[in-house]
């Protein structure tokens, strides 16, 4: 899978979750009918929240975007359905390749190491991403939700 796809359909992935936890809250808050769909699709926003920040770092590093378009990136998440311009965004301005460049070529720091080895070896990058989405999870659970 390329940088371009893999990045394109965890921002896709982050908007329809958007998506269904507004529908949740509209139950919740204006009909008063129920709050289940805070519960189920605030979780599911909040996992694939973070493995769309752990994707867009991983790309921001294979692709070398700049800190700016990493941190635009990032906060993209945070407005509903901002994920999807901002693919665009990095697509147009040749920010996603459709080759993953430390799969072939040399690393220079320990940051390009780390993520090119989590590349060339996908069962354990996997692993590696699936570990850390339950470990940022948890973090966030303890944490709790944001006060207001």
């Amino acid at each position: 899978m390329s940088p371009q796809l893999a990045f394109r359909r965890v921002a896709i992935a982050e908007a329809v979750t958007w998506a269904l936890l507004l529908a949740g809250m509209f139950l919740k808050y204006v009909t008063e009918t129920t709050e289940l769909g805070v519960r189920v699709f605030g979780m599911i926003h909040g996992v694939v929240f973070i493995s769309y920040c752990l994707t867009a770092v991983l790309v921001a590093v294979d692709q070398r975007w700049s800190r700016g378009r990493l941190l635009l990136g990032l906060a993209a998440a945070v407005p509903p359905f901002a994920t999807v311009p901002f693919d665009r965004y990095a697509e147009r301005r040749g920010g996603l390749g459709t080759a993953w460049r430390l799969t072939t070529s040399a690393p220079t720091g320990r940051v390009d190491r780390l993520v090119g080895w989590l590349l060339r070896n996908p069962l354990h990058g996997a692993l590696a991403g699936v570990v850390a989405v339950g470990v940022l999870t948890g973090v966030a659970l303890l944490v709790g939700p944001p006060a207001g």
